[in-house]
């Protein structure tokens, strides 16, 4: 429990292939996977997890947005990132059809897009898919996974000059399901990324978001909250790659843990190299810790290449509940479970704010709810 102080290899050199055989079998001893726990993986990591499952891919479009379904040789497909591990490259190898969003040079999209992603039948499946915002275009997107499934996939986000993008994505997978996703955001001169993450089920979810910069002006806010239950694995691995100047960004993840076995990991990275000057950042992570056997996992990383920068921190915190706040509350008649709830939906509820879809906020204050009344 937590922070972690162990030292930690440099990100600098990390490169990236979409060939499998650059990428050498994880042994669980390497920094990008001492914290995965291999052997629940079911083979997405070492060529074992064969093809033979699928997802259902459904998406509610916004009149203004276009939808299409591509083969692998589409141009717009992989545009954007280069696979950074070997569970990313297996998905990139792998995936048969790929789901491309687009949304037109400066039109504003009237309702949120929503991608459902279900578990539809047994076995391994991989999958692919493209959000392009255009120019001046602005847009809402809900990635929302549902059922039982082993699945690997990875989700690139195009945001072009000027342009908006707001995303949530939601793992609210059954309670067997393994998921091991990246998601990489690219960001044109002046364009806005919000990135929300809220992660729930799942016998172990782990999941990569990942920004780049091509122009100034580039704004970047990544926030996410998980709640981990007995038994569960679930890790967020950040990394924000400052590479132009005069670019922000903003992590806030939050989580809190209740069981035995319950683990949280969360790795950030943020790079600011020698020509990203006047880069402005910082992120944090927090851990609440509800019950004994629990375990967080929290490493903040911030490597800074140039001395010109507008600002630069990170913090991390991992801690039990409050007994003066608790106190505080029963001492005005509030019951010891009704207050727990009360502190809990406190910590998370500036978060819960930057949900700006109602029924997704709803969904994920709801599902708290019930995590607590456990």
């Amino acid at each position: 429990m937590g922070l972690d102080s162990k030292p930690r290899a440099a990100t600098l050199d990390a490169t990236g292939s979409y060939d499998l055989a650059d990428f050498p079998v994880p042994t669980g001893r390497e920094e990008e996977w001492r914290f995965t726990p291999l052997s629940r993986l079911r083979g997405l990591h070492d060529g074992g997890a064969v093809a033979t499952g699928g997802v259902l891919v459904e998406v509610d479009a916004a009149p203004e947005v276009s939808v299409e379904t591509v083969g692998r040789d589409d141009p717009r497909v992989g545009r954007s990132f280069v696979p950074a591990d070997r569970v990313s490259a297996q998905a990139y190898a792998s995936f048969e059809k790929a789901t491309v969003v687009t949304v037109p040079k400066e039109a504003v999209a009237s309702r949120p897009t929503v991608i459902t992603v279900r578990g539809a039948q047994p076995g391994a499946a991989y999958g692919h898919t493209v959000v392009a915002v255009e120019p001046m275009a602005e847009a809402v997107v809900v990635l929302d996974h549902q059922g039982s499934a082993t699945y690997a996939d990875n989700v690139e986000f195009v945001v072009g000059d000027g342009a908006a993008l707001k995303v949530v994505s939601l793992q609210d997978w059954a309670a067997d399901a393994v998921h091991v996703s990246h998601h990489h955001a690219r960001l044109g001169r002046d364009a806005t990324f919000r990135g929300f993450v809220v992660t729930l089920g799942g016998d172990l979810v782990r999941l990569s978001p990942s920004v780049a910069y091509t122009g100034r002006g580039g704004d970047a806010d990544l926030s996410g909250l998980y709640f981990v239950d007995a038994g569960q694995h679930l890790e967020h691995r950040l990394l924000v790659d400052h590479t132009v100047p005069d670019c922000r960004s903003n992590v806030d993840y939050r989580g809190a843990l209740q069981g035995d076995g319950a683990h949280a990991v969360w790795i950030g990275d943020v790079i600011i190299r020698v020509e990203a000057t006047g880069t402005d950042t910082y992120e944090l992570n927090r851990n609440l810790i509800l019950t004994d056997g629990a375990r967080a996992d929290s490493v903040p990383n911030l490597e800074i290449l140039t001395g010109e920068v507008a600002g630069a921190g990170h913090a991390s915190a991992s801690g039990r509940l409050d007994d003066e706040h608790i106190f505080y509350l029963q001492a005005r008649g509030i019951p010891a479970d009704e207050a727990r709830r009360l502190v809990v939906r406190g910590y998370f509820a500036q978060l819960l704010e930057k949900i700006e879809v109602p029924e997704i906020r709803d969904r994920v204050l709801a599902a708290v709810e019930a995590e607590l009344a456990r």
